[in-house]
């Protein structure tokens, strides 16, 4: 065999085992979104405040992950002050995340609540910019405006202060505190692995809350319990680690693509779980939110 050959099926080789870990990275992101969207229902599964329902599931996501450090053992971990407080910070932005998110749709209903944080890849456009110093385009402002319509078709004719209303405002909070975490997690997942990111920032926004659940008396009952330990160990354990391992092979607006189809899986979990059937204005709305942002992460990620 001579250089030259011997050169191509080296080449060839390489070029399969990239094409592997890519195809790898494009589906525990879809798998992790898929639970991303059962994850929403479980606002109406458990009749519990938002903040109790995030704490169950930090909590219990916190054990999982921490058995998975036991066993694999990163070499990687955050030492010093600073890196701590970071995470912490994470922490903090990620329960206020989900707190607005399962707030969201229990005031209104699964699709409101899904749809409205879908809004997250625009929050994500005009983030990158700003966070490398690019400039924002013309086609940015354009589709902040598509979204802004999408949500005004979603909530009409609803009364203002309405709980479709409502529950649109904070899914799109929801979103923007998304928005955050996909960005810092895109930068952390350079410096250590997936699992210690997780389980660190469930650990933080767990810890946050415990003050809150000693403040204020909640009765969890074993069947609540139950689904607590299914939302932490399976929709947000297994999915946080599998999102952000994705991240590691897949560019955040890829990602933010993907992550589009939450609403689509929580709307078909919810009308076939729930009998939850999302009114014509929802889904009118939902379509030009879910279009333009497809639509914007492609443009962005082809430049």
């Amino acid at each position: 065999m001579d250089q030259c050959t011997s050169l191509g099926f080296t080449s060839f080789a390489n070029g399969l085992k990239l094409k592997k870990i890519e195809t790898s990275g494009l589906l525990e992101t879809h798998a992790a979104v898929l639970l991303f969207g059962l994850a929403g229902l479980f606002g109406k599964f458990l009749d519990l405040p938002a903040w109790t329902i995030v704490l169950g599931r930090t909590g219990f996501a916190t054990a999982a992950l921490g058995v998975v450090l036991i066993v694999v053992k990163p070499l990687s971990l955050p030492r010093g002050i600073k890196t701590i407080s970071l995470f912490g910070l994470l922490g903090l932005v990620l329960a206020v995340h989900w707190i607005t998110f399962f707030h969201a749709i229990q005031i209104s209903t699964v699709a409101v609540g899904l749809l409205a944080f879908s809004t997250f890849p625009v929050f994500i456009t005009f983030l990158e910019p700003w966070w490398f110093n690019e400039t924002i385009r013309a086609i940015d402002m354009v589709t902040a405006l598509m979204v802004v319509l999408g949500l005004c078709i979603m909530v009409y004719p609803a009364p203002f202060g309405g709980r479709v209303l409502s529950g649109a405002l904070w899914g799109t909070v929801s979103g923007f505190t998304f928005a955050i975490l996909s960005l810092l997690n895109r930068k952390w997942v350079q410096d250590f692995p997936p699992v210690v990111i997780a389980f660190y920032q469930n650990a933080f926004a767990a810890l946050i809350l415990v003050p809150v659940m000693i403040a204020v008396d909640v009765r969890i009952g074993a069947g609540q319990m139950g689904l607590l330990v299914l939302l932490g160990v399976i929709c947000t354990a297994l999915s946080h680690a599998l999102f952000i391992r994705g991240l590691t092979f897949v560019r955040t607006q890829l990602a933010a693509v993907i992550a589009c189809l939450e609403p689509v899986y929580g709307i078909v979990f919810a009308y076939f779980l729930l009998n939850e059937t999302p009114s014509a204005h929802t889904l009118a709305g939902g379509i030009v939110i879910l279009m333009t942002t497809l639509v914007a992460m492609i443009r962005r990620a082809s430049v």
